[in-house]
């Protein structure tokens, strides 16, 4: 593993010699993995939009088993009741906090890979396996996207898709993260602009399909901007949709709330063709700690969180797109 620095200045150069790779880095941008892709079947194996390393396709097996043994609601509770003295004390106002979940299933990580339906599908070797619906950021032809996914509801309550776009609290986070990711955006590109706010994506579980809201963010970057990818991979990191507004003090109040490590939970991975990028958000993410597998998930608390809805949506994420 390498550190921040060394990884940045690598992707820099592969991204100024034209040379292909995909990169993964945690949370805390204190590990990080590139490779160039002959080199990176063995460990790390990934299916993005139009590209894939997989090896083979199936596992020939089928869920069969699924507990769950999450944080128990009082000690959620701790942590929430914190978090909402940072929010009333003006230390962050929007705050993606989360907890691990440990599951039992008949299946591996490598099982998990192989069925799981998503947009972006990343296998770390023995580690962990993570089937993404949120793109972190996409490179098109010089122009920079993002899609910052922020809301989530039960597809089968009634009008559900109106409720999540009406629902106060909902739209106050999500308005949050595009201001934030459009910030963002704006460090590394010019004329950034909202081109879609919030609109519905479909999401089918294990267990249910969800609504889920996104906008899209997107704005022209410089000529040379392959020679400096990893300079602009860095800037947007951590990804505002899961950490929270203001980026740096919320980053801080999530560490000494959460109790625990994300590691490369909610950090990113990504493939640079020599020209186009395209990554995604390490969520929905299923975690090998000591031979036992830990599901991580969360969502985003503001003023106007109410702790058992805030409880409930943290359990409704923690399923497989298996169906």
């Amino acid at each position: 593993m390498k550190k921040k620095g060394d990884i940045k200045n690598q992707m820099n150069r592969m991204g100024k010699s034209g040379e292909a790779f995909i990169f993964l880095i945690d949370f805390e941008m204190k590990n990080a993995v590139v490779s160039a892709l002959p080199e990176s079947s063995e460990k790390i194996w990934f299916k993005i939009p139009g590209h894939s390393n997989i090896p083979f396709s199936t596992s020939g097996k089928s869920l069969q088993k699924w507990k769950t043994k999450p944080v128990t609601f009082e000690k959620y509770k701790a942590g929430f009741d914190l978090i909402k003295q940072h929010i009333f004390g003006g230390d962050t106002y929007l705050l993606n906090y989360t907890q691990p979940t440990e599951i039992e299933t008949n299946l591996t990580l490598d099982d998990i890979f192989y069925l799981s339906s998503a947009k972006y599908k990343i296998l770390l070797k023995n580690q962990f396996v993570c089937f993404s619906p949120e793109t972190f950021i996409k490179i098109e032809n010089g122009k920079v996207f993002s899609f910052p996914m922020k809301g989530t509801i039960d597809a089968a309550i009634k009008n559900s898709e109106k409720k999540i776009l009406e629902d106060t609290k909902e739209k106050a986070e999500h308005n949050t993260i595009v201001d934030l990711i459009r910030n963002d955006l704006s460090l590394i590109a010019e004329n950034v602009s909202v081109d879609k706010f919030r609109y519905l994506e479909l999401i089918k579980t294990n267990q249910k399909n969800l609504w889920q809201v996104s906008s899209q963010i997107s704005g022209d970057l410089p000529k040379d901007y392959c020679e400096n990818i990893g300079n602009i991979i860095f800037s947007q990191l951590p990804a505002g949709s899961v950490s929270g507004a203001p980026k740096k003090k919320t980053v801080e109040i999530i560490k000494n709330t959460e109790k625990y490590d994300r590691g490369y939970y909610t950090g990113v991975f990504g493939y640079f063709n020599g020209k186009n990028l395209d990554s995604c958000v390490l969520i929905r993410f299923i975690e090998n700690i000591n031979g036992r597998l830990f599901y991580k998930s969360g969502g985003g608390i503001t003023f106007m969180s109410e702790l058992e809805n805030e409880y409930e949506e943290l359990l409704k994420k923690v399923y497989v797109p298996i169906v």
